[in-house]
């Protein structure tokens, strides 16, 4: 491929005999009235201290440039490492932060942050009087504190921290942090270009199948790249920056403190790594350390998981999920899998949780069993604790008010499918307790009663709420539930008869209110102002219509402002990714709501309702298999009655002209794409970003199907569009970031499926993005693709010949 000064992309065109083999071209912008929407500066996002008396207010970035994009990256044990900076590539930052006072209503700004900011990871001291936070700038990435008295920043130290892995930073104390420096380390290894050998691979025999990955370790070179990126150096520091080192450098899996302060978790990266599995597989040591960084316990040694069994339901075989209890000083807990982690093996348990004291001199004790896969306790400051348990393959979710002492069953509170959106009570409004942990929120003096927050699905659309929950009696009161051409989210509530919610409507942007409980009273903390003038006007339903089985489906239909069915019927775009389902009660249900204020992402369709098309957004694409079917063996006719569905109602209402209908999808959602225009005629063309579109190249899984391709073949070629690439004549465009990091999605599936559907003379078009990840950074490549994707709609769906 030639190399050019901005942009170098493969493109190519196909239609008939006539063929376009390669153009090299310059980024393009969108139309006005996309690039507009595009461009609008969001509102900021907020983050509320703990005694929800103040709000911070967390600006939005902009995109990044293709230049920034462009920084060199390091694909070393499935993480993506910018070498200049030693960050993890892809992380999200804000541009700027102020501070409102929740009594006074009264916004400061942060003086003394270095121009341009890139902040990340707020974290507030016991005292609530100062807030940490790290900057990332292009030579690495620094502490800073802010005094919240006078609204002062400085820079703590003059050192740089690890952010690849794990948490670089947290409060020791109100006045010290602990934090993950890099080490004097003298220059980068250089990899030796004469090889000294081959590369092997070798199995004895045992059966060790995985998913396929990225970025894996290749050689010896990257081994020592990874040694050299990835080792940090705990630290102490003090507000004056001075240093206390702690222990040797090592590689940090993660650090943290226990709830009393007076020890330090630490897991650490062991030899031998592996090319076959990410970094979240590697042998692991987990050991317990005194403030010193002196080991007070070597607590357990994790080997290499290159061979855990297939399932969603299995797990590595021993020990995982270490954790300090947060209602005790310095207790940890963690889960031993019974059935060595083989979810097809037959056992009584599943799990056991386990459970150690300071001075961690004795054996550890069983605190509870679980007969499905143990996942999590969620603790209460005393008395109780919530044992949660999941099995992915029945979808079954069970959570058990046990006893904090000695983890006995007090009842069962919640059992139900993960699939039945209605039962969600939610999940737990947390407090913190005396050791600054989180600890479930009890009403005062009547624990367990505690309360939760939900999105609130319903049969007529998500109205979130909040709830008064006793959980032993099982009464529920609803003390706040969206009411109204309204959307209204629970956002802060500390039990004081007052809630912050934030609040939006179709027309108004989301704003922050306190609300009075007893009489709903509202009164407004925030006046956003809408960042998108010319979407107003643009008519928003939420629509229900039927499939040939009678299935309900859902989604929501975009219309241009002013648009009346006698101006005739709409060119459609439909955007869509399937989901599956195990019950066609839980498929059915209704999903969504028709009173939020639209959000336009980077990768959202709704910007050509500006260029006037009708959107239908979130299509409804369930993919069902009940009892002992799979959701899998039915999916090409289930997603063909699906998009058949949307297309007979919208025509039919006179919203739509069926001849001029376009499907696309992102990911699964191109992949959902490229099977509609194998298997039907009902779309005039198609959009595929960063798709798979050949599951033999995933061949032991892929999203929810859990068989391997040998297990069921004829389920794997039968869902691979690439099986069918000579009966695809619909037009079809294809994007794919050229660094697509994606288990599954590697760019050779757009490549191979382009080349497939040229060679049997269908009109294609494929595009590669230098430099983009399965999600899109840079700002000209976004631009880019909208120009693409409006080029290709205007010629082949709009205009229609």
């Amino acid at each position: 491929m030639k190399k050019v000064s901005l942009l170098s992309l493969l493109l190519l065109f196909g239609s008939g005999l006539s063929i376009k083999a390669q153009e090299n071209m310059t980024y393009q912008k969108p139309p006005a009235e996309i690039l507009e929407l595009l461009e609008a500066k969001n509102t900021p996002a907020v983050q509320f201290n703990r005694d929800g008396d103040k709000m911070f207010l967390l600006e939005q970035p902009d995109f990044i440039t293709i230049e920034e994009a462009s920084q060199p990256i390091i694909g070393l044990a499935g993480l993506r490492v910018n070498p200049r900076n030693s960050t993890s590539v892809g992380g999200f930052s804000y541009a700027g932060i102020k501070l409102q006072d929740l009594k006074t209503n009264a916004v400061h700004d942060i003086v003394g942050l270095p121009n341009n900011p890139r902040i990340s990871s707020l974290q507030l001291n016991a005292e609530e009087t100062k807030l940490a936070l790290l900057n990332t700038d292009v030579d690495g990435v620094s502490v800073w504190v802010v005094d919240l008295a006078t609204y002062q920043a400085k820079r703590v130290g003059n050192f740089y921290v690890n952010d690849i892995m794990g948490a670089s930073m947290f409060w020791k104390d109100n006045t010290s942090l602990y934090v993950m420096r890099i080490p004097e380390r003298g220059a980068a290894p250089i990899a030796n270009t004469t090889p000294t050998g081959p590369v092997v691979q070798e199995n004895l025999g045992k059966a060790a199948p995985s998913r396929t990955y990225q970025y894996l370790l290749r050689n010896e070179d990257d081994v020592r790249l990874f040694d050299y990126y990835m080792t940090a150096q705990l630290s102490e520091v003090n507000l004056d920056g001075k240093l206390v080192d702690l222990g040797k450098p090592s590689i940090y899996r993660n650090v943290s403190k226990s709830p009393d302060g007076k020890y330090l978790m630490a897991t650490t990266i062991q030899k031998p790594y592996s090319y076959l599995v990410s970094v979240g597989s590697f042998p692991y040591q987990v050991d317990v350390l005194d403030q010193a960084g002196k080991v007070v316990k070597a607590l357990y040694s994790a080997p290499l998981a290159e061979s855990v069994a297939l399932g969603f339901d299995s797990t590595v075989p021993g020990y995982r999920g270490f954790a300090w209890r947060a209602d005790r000083p310095a207790t940890l807990y963690w889960a031993n899998a019974l059935d060595e982690g083989n979810s097809r093996t037959k056992v009584e348990f599943r799990d056991e949780v386990l459970q150690l004291d300071a001075p961690f001199t004795a054996e550890p004790t069983t605190f509870a069993k679980t007969a499905l896969r143990y996942g999590g306790i969620t603790w209460f400051n005393q008395d109780y604790a919530v044992l949660s348990e999941r099995w992915r393959a029945n979808r079954k979710v069970k959570n058990t008010l046990v006893s904090s002492k000695d983890g006995q069953e007090v009842k069962v509170i919640e059992e139900r499918s993960s699939e039945d959106a209605y039962a969600d009570p939610g999940r737990f409004v947390y407090t913190d307790n005396d050791y600054n942990r989180a600890v479930i929120l009890t009403d005062k003096g009547k624990s367990p009663t505690v309360f939760t927050t939900s999105e609130g699905a319903s049969a007529e659309g998500d109205r979130p709420f909040l709830l008064k929950w006793d959980l032993l009696s099982g009464k529920k009161d609803t003390l706040f539930r969206s009411q109204g051409e309204w959307y209204e989210s629970p956002v802060s509530f500390k039990n004081d008869g007052t809630l912050i919610i934030s609040r939006e409507s179709q027309t108004e942007v989301p704003n922050y209110q306190r609300v009075v409980l007893r009489t709903r009273k509202m009164t407004p903390i925030t006046e956003f102002a809408n960042p998108y003038p010319s979407f107003e006007g643009v008519q928003k339903q939420q629509l229900s219509y039927p499939r040939n089985d009678g299935l309900k489906l859902t989604g929501t239909l975009y219309l241009p402002k002013d648009y009346d069915k006698s101006d005739g019927p709409l060119p459609l775009l439909m955007w869509a990714y399937p989901r599956e389902f195990k019950t066609a009660d839980a498929a059915g249900q209704v999903k969504g709501s028709p009173y939020r204020f639209t959000r336009i992402s980077w990768g959202s369709p709704i910007y050509w309702v500006n260029r006037g098309y009708a959107i239908l957004d979130n299509a409804d694409m369930p993919i069902v298999g009940e009892g002992d079917s799979e959701p899998n063996d039915s999916f090409v006719p289930q997603l063909k009655a699906n998009a058949e569905a949307a297309i007979n109602y919208l025509s039919e209402a006179g919203y739509v002209d069926p001849k001029r209908v376009g499907v696309g999808g992102h990911s699964y959602g191109a992949f959902m794409t490229a099977n509609l225009l194998a298997h039907t005629d009902l779309f005039a063309a198609g959009l595929a970003r960063s798709g798979a579109y050949n599951r033999t190249f995933t061949p032991f899984g892929f999203q929810a199907e859990e068989r391997t391709y040998w297990q069921a073949p004829e389920v794997y070629r039968t869902m691979s569009p690439f099986s069918y690439a000579d009966k695809i004549k619909t037009p079809i465009l294809f994007i794919h970031g050229m660094d697509d990091e994606n288990s599954g999605t590697f760019p050779i599936q757009s490549e191979r499926f382009y080349n497939a559907i040229k060679g049997h003379g269908g009109t294609t078009r494929l595009v590669f993005l230098p430099k983009e990840f399965h999600g899109y950074r840079a700002k000209e490549s976004i631009m880019h693709t909208l120009w693409e994707m409006d080029q290709w709609l205007e010629k082949y769906v709009k205009n229609k010949k």
